[in-house]
């Protein structure tokens, strides 16, 4: 794989929204030829005409290296580094699609951050599941504080590149690096993809907090029991606690529960405001991936046995219409216990 950073071959980015694109623009720098996998025929065309991706990135232009491709076929074939960009609910009817095209060895790095609906996989063990094995391919995962707005706009920031295979993570690292973009390794990718899925659910419910009109006490008893929660599930699957405290844990949730930028939280700032889901998602072209990771984040949470009572509660708000501020007089109203308890 080394030799590949040398022999710049066109890399493949599947998925182009705003952080697929960011992704895109930061390995072109490198002067890479990179395939950018667009699926809405309206964006492809705006893309190939403007070289901007106005949908989801407008502003910031596309360097010339970048191809933009319809065609999966295309963006896959020959490539020795594919980039996973789509949303998590997405992950393994794409790359079913394209596994005919994908080489034996590639290298993927996940840029994904959710749970699969039925299987509540994270999206490395979804490509593991549909091509990883058969194809030898190496995965890793990569995670951490980074709005694609501030990437593209080259603020500096720092994010961690995960893999069961050091090899692996310290190639993604080599190949993202930038000046204003510092890449680590970590070995636990289970923690970093957990971490990077819940994160989202907590940022709902610090939205809903700031909706309510709380204060920042609030925002963060919040985000300080939700990595609490994270750190449970996490450590019942076998993730290595630290991990949470690291970038992809403590980093990426005080990013989301804070930033203007993040979706989540701008989600459920609109539900504690009294706005209805429905009426929230039909004005975002943007997808917020803690709807979707709150149920699975739930149904696993309860197969695993392992309590996590915020995202119960923003389970609710979502699915069953609880209303947030009786949501969080539940939470509060709970039985009194030790800190370094489950819950």
């Amino acid at each position: 794989m080394a030799e590949f950073l040398t022999k710049k071959g066109r890399i493949g980015v599947i998925g182009a929204g705003s952080w697929g694109t960011t992704l895109a623009n930061l390995l072109a720098e490198k002067g890479l030829p990179i395939d950018l996998w667009v699926f809405e025929e309206e964006l492809f065309r705006a893309m190939q005409s403007k070289r901007e991706n106005e949908f989801f990135l407008p502003g910031i232009s596309l360097p010339d290296n970048i191809r933009v491709t319809l065609s999966l076929e295309e963006a896959c074939t020959g490539k020795e580094i594919l980039v996973c960009a789509v949303p998590s609910h997405v992950v393994r009817e794409v790359f079913s699609k394209g596994r005919p095209y994908i080489q034996e060895g590639t290298l993927i790095i996940s840029a994904t951050k959710g749970l699969e609906d039925e299987t509540y996989f994270t999206a490395s063990q979804v490509l593991r599941d549909t091509i990883g094995r058969n194809l030898k391919a190496e995965i890793a995962c990569l995670s951490g504080p980074s709005f694609a707005r501030e990437v593209a706009c080259k603020f500096p920031t720092a994010v961690t590149a995960a893999a069961v295979h050091p090899e692996a993570a310290r190639q993604a690292q080599i190949l993202l690096a930038r000046s204003y973009f510092r890449v680590y390794t970590n070995p636990d990718p289970t923690g970093v993809e957990l971490g990077g899925a819940t994160k989202n659910v907590m940022a709902i419910a610090a939205g809903a907090s700031d909706g309510l009109g709380f204060g920042h006490s609030s925002r963060s008893a919040l985000i300080t029991r939700g990595l609490a929660e994270m750190t449970r599930l996490g450590v019942k699957m076998g993730a290595d606690a630290r991990t949470f405290f690291g970038l992809a844990g403590l980093g990426d949730m005080v990013l989301t529960c804070t930033g203007n930028l993040s979706r989540n939280r701008n989600v459920g700032l609109e539900l504690g405001k009294g706005r209805r889901l429905q009426d929230i998602l039909e004005g975002m072209r943007m997808v917020a991936e803690g709807i979707r990771t709150t149920k699975a984040l739930r149904a696993l949470a309860r197969e695993k046995e392992v309590e996590m009572p915020i995202t119960d509660k923003i389970y609710e708000i979502l699915y069953e219409g609880k209303d947030p501020r009786e949501a969080v007089i539940e939470l509060m109203s709970r039985d009194p216990r030790s800190e370094q308890e489950g819950s």
